[in-house]
């Protein structure tokens, strides 16, 4: 039996998977160990190589039967997984600039890596376990988070591009003007763009734009004693209380993925529409009522398309690590 190691590299942690040739996982729920990727990437490499011996331990498996790692990390990197002149997002250490993080790993462990960035990895997962291998299918992703994450599969396979950027959807911009609620409000994201979708539909978006913005209708508010950043993350929780204010919050930035998935289903034809990360943990009651006010932001959709379905990643915390498992997975293939 062949067996893939599936590995999220993020700011804190490292998280962990197993899977077989016949795509059985083996590590259940999360597997972490310290990454300290904030003391630079020697340090890092080798936090990710000691954590891989546990995580087989669970999974009963020899490191001498792996074929294959897949590796996932924040961006901006490049398609072969050399981050960029900046460094990533999440790694503040200067030896980060122009890293060659998939080429480092693969030395370190002896093994082929195949690497993802963290929005992809998860979007592939999501895909693989709506429809498995080989199924032809298409779906478009997003991750709800302190920003956009996203992810274009077609044909099960990750769309990367020339430089690795496939798939930044958070800054793909939204006809916002449609949403009435926000009716004279420029959502700026801090890319610098005007109106893309992270700029309404991320926790950033709520501490920017859209909460500042209603509390000003709404000065009397329990968020408006508080500070601002404070706010933004207490939003979701009286949301899913049913506080109206809150609430609204959160129909705009359904609204807003409406209207980006009626662009991505003009542009794509996708099988399904997946959605993902912190604004979803919540309530049943809150995630279908998000879901289902994120249909009532889409335009009409043609006949054949208005039945498209909208699924929740599932395994959220481990998204990651078992997306990055199947990019492994697909090098065998």
């Amino acid at each position: 039996m062949r067996y893939v190691i599936g590995i999220d590299l993020g700011g804190t942690a490292v998280n962990y998977t197993v899977v077989d040739e016949k795509q059985n996982i083996l590590v259940k729920g999360l597997c972490e160990h310290p990454a300290r990727s904030v003391e630079g990437p020697t340090i890092c490499i080798n936090q990710i190589a000691d954590g891989a011996v546990p995580a087989l331990a669970q999974a009963g498996v020899s490191m001498d039967d792996v074929v294959a790692v897949g590796l996932d990390t924040p961006g901006p990197a490049s398609a072969k997984g050399v981050l960029s002149a900046k460094g990533s997002t999440n790694f503040v250490h200067e030896d980060w600039a122009s890293f060659d993080i998939r080429g480092a790993l693969e030395s370190r462990l002896g093994k082929p890596v195949v690497y993802l960035n963290d929005a992809n990895a998860a979007a592939l997962w999501g895909h693989f376990a709506l429809f498995g291998t080989n199924s032809g299918k298409t779906s478009i992703s997003i991750i709800v988070g302190t920003g956009n994450g996203g992810g274009v599969i077609v044909n099960d396979k990750v769309i990367e591009g020339k430089n690795g950027f496939g798939g930044e959807l958070g800054h793909v911009l939204v006809p916002y003007s449609e949403i009435p609620e926000i009716a004279g409000l420029k959502p700026v994201c801090n890319c610098g763009r005007i109106g893309d979708l992270e700029s309404l539909c991320s926790l950033t978006s709520i501490r920017m734009n859209v909460l500042p913005y209603l509390l000003k209708q709404h000065p009397e508010h329990e968020l408006a004693k508080m500070d601002i950043a404070k706010a933004a993350y207490a939003a979701r929780g009286l949301a899913a209380k049913g506080d109206p204010l809150c609430r609204t919050i959160f129909k705009v930035q359904a609204h807003a993925l409406g209207l980006f998935f009626d662009e991505m289903i003009n542009t794509f034809d996708p099988d399904a529409l997946i959605i993902g990360g912190g604004v979803l943990e919540a309530t049943e009651e809150f995630r279908q009522w998000f879901i289902q006010q994120i249909r009532a932001g889409m335009p009409l959709q043609r006949a054949e398309q208005a039945d498209i379905p909208i699924h929740v990643i599932p395994n959220g915390d481990c998204a990651g690590a078992l997306g990055a498992a199947i990019g492994a997975l697909q090098l065998l293939a």
